[in-house]
């Protein structure tokens, strides 16, 4: 008889902690995902990427349930392809905090994620995609960043570093938005408390879980909500300090199948003989 297993839910966020630096899943990655389903687990995407820019992703890992998306802001579920779920941010708010940011630090570039399955990423002019494999499209001013309901907003400073500029963000936006930072050159503003938090206990109640049986991998700092809420959290070697500082647990690097390497301690023994077809279970 094969052993209990410690976690029924497996929250992974996906850019600098399941996905390696060209966006792509490693063997071992998906073979440890495929355990996981395999002894009855579920595995759930929780991430910053909006629906549309996590849908590809969700095809390769097989998934037909559900993803958090959007720092929260979403509930996606892949096999109908359409939003369980979704608050936007008010695009006065969004303009209005942008201002105070600019008082205080000089001009920023900006970008925006809009709302819906189809939702497209608008960039102003000066913005540089942190991620030049994701689809954008640039606008000709930033009045044309408002031109739908976003989900969030992206900013990124000239000089100032993400710490320096997400700092100074939640020192002078207070309750117009949520400030977080989820990675190299991305500091973002989400409606006023929604974090990954909120969206993955959305999620776990769909599936009937809670969060004592909840794992959650992570390398930045909005992943510290996420971790907070789940029974333990796992940062990658690669991840910020203020992660690091909060998990149970520092595994190795994104590039080095840290991922893989807790969850094949975890669940061995569990699901012998799984393949990588076993990941069309997930997160049903």
């Amino acid at each position: 008889m094969a052993p209990p297993i410690a976690y029924s839910l497996i929250a992974t966020d996906l850019d600098g902690t399941l996905l390696r630096g060209d966006d792509t899943l490693s063997d071992r990655s998906l073979d440890a995902l495929a355990q996981v389903a395999a002894a009855g687990a579920q595995h759930l995407v929780v991430t910053g990427r909006p629906a549309p820019r996590v849908r590809p992703l969700l095809d390769v890992l097989g998934s037909r349930g559900l993803a958090v998306c959007g720092q929260g802001a979403q509930l996606y579920d892949a096999g109908a392809d359409r939003l369980l779920w979704s608050i936007t941010l008010d695009r006065e708010l969004a303009e209005t905090a942008l201002g105070k940011i600019e008082a205080e630090v000089g001009e920023v570039y900006a970008a925006v994620d809009q709302d819906g399955v189809d939702g497209l990423t608008l960039i102003e002019p000066g913005y540089l995609m942190p991620h030049p494999t994701l689809p954008a499209v640039r606008v000709q001013r930033r009045a044309d960043l408002w031109c739908e309901p976003i989900s969030k907003v992206l900013l990124r400073h000239p000089t100032l570093s993400d710490d320096e500029l997400a700092a100074t963000a939640r020192s002078v936006v207070g309750s117009l938005a949520t400030v977080t930072m989820s990675g190299p050159g991305t500091v973002e503003l989400q409606p006023c408390g929604i974090t990954k938090a909120t969206g993955l206990a959305l999620a776990a109640e769909h599936l009937g879980l809670g969060a004592h049986q909840t794992i959650a991998f992570g390398d930045m700092p909005n992943d510290i909500p996420m971790f907070d809420w789940a029974a333990r959290g796992v940062a990658m070697a690669n991840a910020h300090p203020e992660l690091k500082a909060v998990a149970d647990e520092i595994t190795l690097s994104n590039e080095d199948d840290g991922i893989a390497v807790v969850l094949e301690r975890l669940f061995a023994g569990a699901g012998a003989g799984a393949d990588a077809s076993t990941l069309a279970d997930f997160a049903q």
